[in-house]
């Protein structure tokens, strides 16, 4: 089964990094204003950033070394300067200007003051405009999720019922939670550093150029080497992080269908296998995250000593430079050069190191979108036309006509099936498994669609009619009663949400639900167990069919309603049915055949195909397949003989 889900996630079409987060973007559309608020934020923190190491560099040319040195000409002190690059450092250039001949080293300690404070003010600004950008940030990215989460379950409805007989519930789920808490944990953070950490280093880097645009080249040398291992690990983590959302989905799947089956597989001792099998899921999902964090781990060590070498090569190159007074890019190297340089070596080393690991943190959020996407774009089989109209109230005639359906193409489940139920008939479909029966009643509802030939209702193709319309007016009670944790008042009225609460209890009456109701802790108010926990088999089904009553349909749809039941609950049930079916068109699976004595018809199936049609008299007297069924059933029980049959 690994193998399996491996190869149909292996073939889904990947989009690339690109495609995909352009795809996520057009979800910020509607929140444009807070990007717009985080864009203008991020830019005045940027320049901010930028600014504050200028600055530094320029306390020291302008006003720490002219404060600290004996500037008399010919002084020792003065040559010192000269040699540094000092002398050479134009106070035009500073945040105040030049300051006067005769300043004196007060002057200098103020000017450096008032800088210090600039320099402090900047990186206030720093702060504030960081919390705000986040802010707006995350307030659209939480709306974002949830557009993506309300997209997912509006899709989840959508799809036709084929799709989730193809693909895990659990791996569904792993969806529409895992894969959007990864996107989430990175569109308001990672997403903003990402691009706060470029906007910075171009920034720093045009900077740099300014200043000095060959010391510049020199301090960046090492950026080259950052990109490419940047690329080739970012790389490598993006695929491991796709392998990473498959297994957790893998595992989800093993979760979710282990606590559905848990009666099941306490049942056949099944415990030890099915656990060994957790065991090879969870272990296959270890070793996919291991090798995701390898490659996001390697990534920070290798950029940080990248940048430890950008720094020593700024040190290096511009120490000499300034040792023997030499000149670089037309002009010489000074003190408060170095620092400013050695500043920005430092900023723009951070923001490389950021970009590399938010990056392929992004990785994980890619994969988790392309899996999210790839969902959103399955395609449903059962697909409203463009001019589908109103389906008018149901009077109660269904015709099949020459109708071949199939759920894989090439393999028809059904051949050249033709019925006619009347109004208020009762149709009875009968046959070995896999004959076609669930076929045909999910057909009329249209949670498939014909390959071939045509349902009508009334006269009415159903692929010409709106669904809500179609499956509003038709009810079904199934074997596998699906109950909600919810009130048993609330699961009644899941087919008529606007039904009133007496409305409600009459329907629990006419379907011999009320007693037991009653009986129950809270009565209609008690709250029930997922799928019904704590009620009995018979007990849901009185529910189920409470609620196909109080909705009222015009077609009734019956699949093993009283099967797997004792005789007992099986006649309270049926007496139930019988007030349900009155005056309704009504479709019965069964396998007890004698639930369908008073049919108006009884079809028989064999193989896809109607091979008998008549009442139950009728085709007992015919003495052929029906009858084999019906006398096999009874010799079972006992209440027959070979001779004949009552």
């Amino acid at each position: 089964m690994h193998t399996e889900r491996m190869l149909q996630v292996e073939s889904q079409k990947a989009e690339n990094v690109g495609a995909t987060l352009g795809r996520l973007f057009k979800y910020f559309k509607p929140y444009l204003l807070a990007l717009f608020l985080a864009a203008l934020f991020l830019g005045l923190g940027t320049w901010a950033q930028v600014t504050a190491p200028e600055l530094i560099g320029q306390s020291v040319d302008c006003y720490i070394s002219p404060a600290i040195m004996d500037r008399t000409e010919g002084s020792q002190m003065s040559q010192m300067m000269q040699k540094f690059g000092i002398e050479n450092a134009s106070q035009t250039n500073c945040w105040y200007g030049e300051l006067p001949a005769d300043a004196t080293q007060s002057d200098y300690l103020a000017a450096l003051g008032r800088l210090v404070l600039v320099i402090v003010g900047l990186y206030v600004l720093v702060a504030i405009t960081t919390g705000l950008m986040f802010y707006a940030m995350t307030w659209a990215g939480q709306h974002v999720i949830r557009n993506l989460r309300v997209d997912i379950f509006h899709h989840i409805h959508q799809l036709s019922l084929s799709y989730y007989t193809k693909n895990d519930a659990g791996d569904i789920m792993s969806r529409l939670t895992n894969d959007t808490d990864t996107i989430q944990q990175v569109i308001g953070m990672g997403v903003v550093q990402v691009f706060s950490s470029i906007i910075l280093l171009v920034w720093i880097v045009w900077k740099m150029l300014a200043l000095n645009w060959a010391y510049a080249l020199v301090s960046v040398a090492v950026l080259p080497l950052m990109g490419v291992a940047t690329w080739w690990l970012s790389a490598q983590a993006r695929k491991a992080f796709r392998v990473t959302r498959l297994e957790i989905g893998n595992v989800n799947a093993e979760l979710q269908e282990n606590i559905a089956a848990v009666r099941e597989v306490q049942a056949f001792s099944r415990e030890d296998v099915n656990i060994e099998a957790f065991e090879a899921s969870n272990a296959a999902n270890r070793d996919a995250n291991i090798k995701a964090v390898t490659y996001t781990s390697a990534l920070a060590p290798v950029l940080e000593a990248l940048g430890y070498v950008a720094i020593a090569i700024v040190v290096t190159v511009g120490g000499l430079l300034l040792l023997r007074g030499q000149a670089i890019g037309g002009t010489l190297v000074s003190l408060g050069l170095i620092v400013t340089f050695l500043g920005y070596a430092q900023r723009f080393n951070q923001p490389v190191r950021q970009i590399a690991i938010l990056w392929t943190n992004l990785q994980s959020a890619v994969a988790g979108s392309e899996r999210i996407f790839n969902f959103l774009d399955a395609e449903t089989d059962v697909v409203e036309k463009p001019n589908a109209r109103i389906m008018p109230p149901i009077q109660g005639e269904v015709i099949f006509d020459h109708v071949w359906a199939e759920y894989n193409p090439g393999e028809p489940v059904l051949r050249d099936v033709n019925l006619h139920a009347r109004p208020g008939e009762t149709v009875a479909l009968v046959g070995p498994t896999g004959a076609g029966k669930t076929t045909i009643i999910s057909l009329i509802p249209r949670f498939y669609d014909v390959s071939q030939g045509a349902v009508r209702i009334d006269g009415i193709d159903v692929r010409d009619v709106t669904l809500a319309s179609l499956r509003s007016q038709i009810g079904i009670v199934l074997q596998d009663t699906f109950l909600f944790n919810d009130t048993v008042m609330n699961n009644i009225r899941f087919g008529k949400p606007a039904a009133s609460d007496e409305e409600v209890i009459a329907a629990a009456k006419l379907a011999h639900a009320h007693d037991f109701i009653q009986r129950l802790p809270q009565g209609y108010d008690t709250l029930l167990g997922e799928r019904g926990a704590g009620l009995s088999l018979g007990q849901r089904q009185l529910l189920a069919i409470a609620r196909a009553v109080l909705a009222d349909p015009r077609i009734l749809i019956l699949d093993e309603a009283t099967s797997s039941v004792d005789t007992r609950t099986e006649r309270l049930i049926q007496a139930a049915l019988e007030g349900l079916m009155a005056e309704r068109t009504t479709f019965v699976v069964a396998h007890r055949l004698s639930t369908i004595r008073n049919a108006d018809q009884v079809l028989v199936l064999n193989e896809g195909q109607i091979i008998e049609r008549g009442t139950h008299a009728e085709l007992l007297a015919q003495k052929g397949f029906y009858y084999d069924l019906y006398m096999s059933q009874f010799r079972a029980t006992g209440l027959i003989k070979e001779s004949g049959a009552s």
